[in-house]
C-alpha cells in the first residue's frame, strides 16, 4: 500500500464502456489498487457484455454501479454522489460512441451523466477500430474534448480485435496505471532534468564470458519513474536488465562501465539532478579475448584494472548537478555509507543492505545528508523511490535558494 502522506489515498472513478478492450480494465484496476489508489467502478450496459461486474467488484472490493436510477445510492442521485467523491475520472476503454456523447454533452446513462456533472479532472483512453478512430467525426470530437480540458490517453497503434492493424488500440493496463499514478503525484520536480543510471554493468573477459553483479535494476527504474511522476524530464542510462523502461523516459542502453561513463558525459551538461543508482563494476579485465577461451586442465589467471568512478567524475565537475549516490553494503551500513558520501562530497546518499534488497521488489532505505540520516521503513521500491524523490526535491530547493539568494521571499 502506498504511503498516505505521499499519495493521500487518491480516489479514482474507473468507467468502462463497450469494447473488447474492456478486459484490460480488470488488470488496470488491479495495478491501481496495488499502487494505493482507491478505485470505484462504473460500467455502461454495453461494457457488461464484455466483462462482468463481479470481476471488477472482486478486484476493487466495491460494488459496481451501472444504473442511473440505482436505489443503493441514498439520495438516488448516483451521478452527483459518485462524481463528488473522487479525485479524477478515467474512462477506459472509451468507445467512439461514448466520446461523441462527451463531446456533445449527452447524458443518457450513469457514466455519461456523472462525467457531465463532475467537478474533477476527466481522462479517457480511446479504444476502437482504426477507421473509427481516423473518421473525421471522431477526430473533431477528440479536438473538442481536448479544448474542454479532457486528457486523452492514447490510443496506440497495433493489431486490433477485428484483425486490422492501425491506430485505435487502447493503451496497455500498465501504461495507463503509470499515467494515472503520475497524474496524482505532486509535481515536485516540474521542469527539472534528471539523469538516472540503473542496473549492473557487464565487463567482458572473452567473447562469451564476463563479470557482472546481481543488480536487477529495479530500484533505478523505480527512481526514474518517480522522477517522471514528479514532473521531471528523465534520461535513464541502463546496464543490461530485464525490465521495461518507464513510458516517457528517454532510455540509453549501455553494457560496460566505460560505456556508461561515455553516455553520462554526453548528457551531463544539461542535467539538473544526477541520481547514480547503477551498480557499476569496480574492475574490468586488462585484456580480453575476442574468441571464446577454451577450457584446459590448467588454471588461468585474470588481471583486472579499476573502472572509472562515474559518480566521482560527475561530483567533481566544475559546475556539477545535484548529485545523489547509492550504496549497497553487506555490513557496517551507516559507517560505510557516510564515509562514501563524505569522500565524494555528496549532498545526499541512499544506502541499504545488499543481501536484503538485490532482486527484491521491496527494500528498506537509509538517507544520509548534511543534516544526518533518515530511515525509510521497508516498502515497495516504487514507494521508496517516491520518498527519495520527495527528499531530493526538498534538498535541491534549499541548495538552489542558497546559491541564488535573490529567489528567497
Amino acid at each position: 500500500m502506498t504511503d498516505a502522506s505521499l499519495f493521500n489515498t487518491r480516489r479514482l472513478l474507473l468507467g468502462l464502456t463497450g469494447g473488447v478492450a474492456a478486459y484490460k480494465a480488470a488488470e488496470l484496476a488491479r495495478f491501481l489498487i496495488q499502487d494505493g489508489v482507491d478505485v470505484q467502478t462504473v460500467m455502461t450496459e454495453s461494457a457488461c457484455h464484455f466483462v462482468g461486474t463481479a470481476t471488477l467488484q472482486a478486484l476493487t472490493g466495491k460494488p459496481v454501479f451501472t444504473d442511473l436510477w440505482d436505489t443503493g445510492i441514498a439520495s438516488s442521485m448516483a451521478h452527483i454522489d459518485l462524481s463528488r467523491n473522487v479525485d479524477a475520472i478515467l474512462v477506459a476503454p472509451a468507445s467512439a460512441d461514448f466520446i461523441a456523447k462527451l463531446a456533445h454533452g449527452s447524458a443518457d446513462d450513469l457514466l455519461s451523466t456523472l462525467c457531465l456533472a463532475r467537478d474533477c479532472p476527466l481522462l479517457i483512453a480511446p479504444a476502437m477500430n482504426r477507421q473509427m478512430w481516423e473518421n473525421p467525426a471522431t477526430q473533431r470530437n477528440i479536438v473538442a474534448l481536448e479544448r474542454d480540458g479532457v486528457t486523452i490517453l492514447g490510443p496506440a497503434s497495433g493489431v486490433q480485435a477485428c484483425g486490422e492493424t492501425g491506430m485505435g488500440r487502447m493503451l496497455e493496463a500498465f501504461e495507463l496505471a503509470e499515467t494515472i499514478c503520475a497524474f496524482f503525484q505532486p509535481k515536485l520536480l516540474q521542469g527539472k532534468r534528471v539523469l538516472v543510471t540503473a542496473g549492473p554493468t557487464y565487463e567482458a573477459i572473452d567473447a562469451v564470458r564476463g563479470i557482472t553483479n546481481l543488480s536487477s535494476g529495479k530500484m533505478g527504474y523505480a527512481v526514474a519513474r518517480a522522477a517522471l511522476e514528479a514532473g521531471a524530464e528523465v534520461t535513464l542510462i541502463s546496464g543490461p536488465v530485464c525490465l521495461d523502461a518507464p513510458m516517457t523516459a528517454r532510455l540509453v542502453n549501455v553494457v560496460s562501465a566505460r560505456d556508461m561513463l561515455a553516455a553520462v558525459k554526453k548528457e551531463i551538461s544539461r542535467i539538473d539532478i544526477f541520481v547514480s543508482v547503477a551498480a557499476v563494476a569496480d574492475y574490468r579485465a586488462i585484456s580480453t579475448n575476442k574468441q571464446k577461451t577454451k577450457k584446459t586442465e590448467h588454471s588461468i589467471t585474470l588481471e583486472f584494472i579499476s573502472n572509472p568512478d562515474i559518480l566521482e567524475y560527475v561530483a567533481t565537475l566544475s559546475r556539477p548537478p545535484f548529485c545523489v549516490g547509492f550504496a549497497a553494503e553487506t555490513e557496517n551500513l551507516e559507517r560505510n555509507a557516510e564515509a562514501k558520501r563524505r569522500k565524494k562530497k555528496l549532498p545526499l546518499l541512499a544506502a541499504n543492505l545488499a543481501q536484503d534488497t538485490i532482486g527484491s521488489d521491496e527494500s528498506t532505505l537509509t538517507l544520509f545528508d548534511n543534516e544526518g540520516k533518515n530511515d525509510l521503513p521497508k516498502a515497495p521500491k516504487i514507494e521508496q523511490a517516491r520518498r527519495l524523490i520527495k527528499h531530493i526535491a526538498s534538498l535541491y530547493e534549499k541548495q538552489t535558494k542558497k546559491i541564488n539568494p535573490d529567489t528567497l521571499t
